[in-house]
């Protein structure tokens, strides 16, 4: 199966299936002498892990990450890193009435037609499961980001379903199961995923991520893109419809004047362009947003056909979430993580000993000043 490996220099190998013994990665061009052990990984996985609260799905995974190589008393040797983490709570008999019958919404179909053999339980290949890996191989790239260029990941979620979340503060975001910047929609937050539960439905969501303190000149022109490599990452994201960049959709109705961030011996005035211009980083803020499909397996009965191509009714039973957006925020820092450690070390083996005489500027300035 190809479509498994990301990114150029810092490469990483997604395997596993949902239901397997394991799932993990392997991580080949991560730079040696990086201190790195299970901690520094575990963190980041239990955050995203399954079982967490009542609004997500209760497969009790612990998610417990092992590193089996690449690692040698306690840093990072430039050899190939392999992570693994184990399937403990696997219910496969969930998915028996799916042998022969396709999930509206779901990939079933498209991998049944594509490769002539699918594994049902969970998913198999095309569950969210394989993002775990993806978190772990960001935890790698955010701590060598951290280091030594001093980059700072955030994320929030700030729509779900059809309510909005004010932002309040990034403070919140540990605070609640939600990962919302926010503390007083919580309990209607809640209210509305019970109600859903009990529907049997499920509900998109839209999630923000930013890099905070990337150096401007990472990225390259045209197909590889700073911004395109992004909106590539994330849309390797399970259930991912939507990518943007900055102001995204919003730059439409935008005139040029308004767009267009002026530059001040001060600094940036503003940063609808996202923090990257011609495909390159400008040294501001890389915001991105993402809109998240409704979960495909619920309870309500949809139409859908057999294997034969006969009438049928489907309804999937087994432990979902009800919004998969839920716990997408750690999944979309970790790409980010991966894309900017990768146009890092691409920089650094191009562009590393460029010098201009122009001052690189403040990120931004307040416009009011």
């Amino acid at each position: 199966m190809a479509g498994s490996t990301f990114g150029e220099l810092f490469r990483v190998t997604n395997f596993g299936e949902s239901h397997g013994p394991a799932v993990g990665c392997v991580i080949d061009g991560c730079p040696p002498g990086l201190e790195l052990s299970e901690s520094d990984i575990q963190p980041e996985l239990d955050r995203r892990r399954p079982g967490t609260s009542r609004h997500v799905t209760q497969r009790n995974e612990p998610d417990a990450v092992e590193i089996l190589s690449g690692v040698f008393e306690g840093r990072t040797t430039g050899a190939p890193i392999a992570l693994l983490i184990r399937n403990t709570d696997q219910r496969s008999k969930d998915y028996g009435n799916l042998l022969d019958t396709f999930r509206p919404g779901h990939a079933d179909y498209t991998y049944w037609h594509r490769y002539g053999i699918r594994d049902p339980r969970g998913g198999g290949r095309s569950s969210a499961r394989l993002t775990a890996p993806a978190v772990a191989a960001g935890a790698v790239a955010r701590k060598w980001l951290a280091e030594r260029h001093g980059i700072r990941l955030s994320g929030h979620l700030s729509q779900l379903g059809e309510i909005p979340i004010a932002f309040e503060s990034l403070e919140h975001v540990s605070r609640n199961p939600f990962f919302a910047a926010n503390a007083t929609d919580i309990p209607r937050l809640e209210a509305y995923m019970d109600d859903l539960r009990r529907a049997g439905d499920s509900c998109g969501a839209r999630i923000e991520v930013a890099a905070h303190g990337v150096p401007v000149g990472w990225g390259e022109p045209l197909y590889d893109r700073l911004d395109a490599d992004i909106a590539h990452a994330m849309m390797g994201i399970n259930a991912v419809k939507g990518v943007e960049i900055g102001a995204g959709f919003a730059s439409i109705a935008q005139r040029g004047s308004v767009h267009g961030d002026e530059l001040t011996p001060q600094g940036f005035v503003t940063n609808h362009a996202g923090g990257v211009l011609g495909g390159i980083s400008t040294g501001q803020d890389i915001t991105v947003s993402i809109a998240i499909k409704p979960t495909s397996s619920i309870r309500t009965p949809r139409r859908s056909i057999t294997r034969a191509g006969e009438a049928t009714t489907v309804s999937t039973h087994g432990r979902h979430d009800p919004c998969v957006g839920i716990r997408a925020t750690p999944i979309a820092e970790a790409m980010l993580a991966l894309v900017l450690i990768d146009h890092a070390l691409r920089w650094r083996a191009q562009c590393g000993d460029v010098r201009v005489d122009t001052p690189r500027i403040a990120a931004r300035v307040d416009p009011t000043d």
